[in-house]
């Protein structure tokens, strides 16, 4: 009898533990599957908020055409920019389109300079403040998406749930950073 409720025990233990594995992988796995979403939804705050800063860019455009017709290139360089932004896909291609499209606004602006009559018009002031409004919001979103991979990088690196993460095929997301050279200060030259 002595053998036979060790050996209940024994199994007690071993069921024990292995519910306790269970449970701590399903709450380990659902953990990862929160953060994730909440990556995927701060990229989409990211995305949303590109798409609007990228809506305003044509009437931008149309705008500075009427008063800048012989400079083309800069419009172009913004359209193209636009165009790169719009058709990104991965994060680090939104980061570089991103920095291209905000360099080739930045340079109309420059440009913006020689034009008076550009710069007091009312179509011209409102649509700068909502660009402007636009920047601010892609910049909190950025660093709330960066905040939401920040934490789900740490969360799947940690033991053990870095071997529920490996078993389930999750792995490290990427930061939307600032593209090479986006901390040089442009160098303006009205010569």
């Amino acid at each position: 009898m002595k053998g036979k409720n060790a050996l209940l025990i024994g199994i007690g233990v071993i069921v024990l533990i292995v519910l306790i594995l269970i449970v701590g992988t399903i709450k380990n796995y659902n953990e990862i599957v929160a953060r994730e979403e909440t990556v995927t939804k701060s990229l989409a705050n990211v995305d949303t908020y590109l798409q609007r800063r990228a809506d305003l860019i044509p009437n931008l455009v149309n705008t500075v055409k009427g008063y800048m017709s012989h400079e083309e290139n800069i419009i172009a360089e913004i359209t193209k920019a636009r165009e790169n932004l719009v058709g990104a896909k991965t994060i680090d291609e939104k980061s570089n389109a991103n920095k291209k499209l905000t360099d080739a606004i930045n340079n109309l602006y420059v440009v913006v300079e020689n034009y008076p009559d550009l710069k007091a018009s009312q179509n011209f002031i409102s649509l700068q403040d909502e660009i402007a409004g636009s920047e601010n919001r892609i910049a909190t979103s950025r660093k709330d998406y960066n905040d939401s991979v920040n934490s789900y990088n740490a969360y799947i690196k940690r033991f053990p749930n870095n071997l529920v993460a490996s078993m389930f095929g999750f792995t490290a997301k990427n930061y939307f950073e600032a593209s090479e050279g986006s901390n040089d200060v442009p160098q303006v030259s009205f010569e």
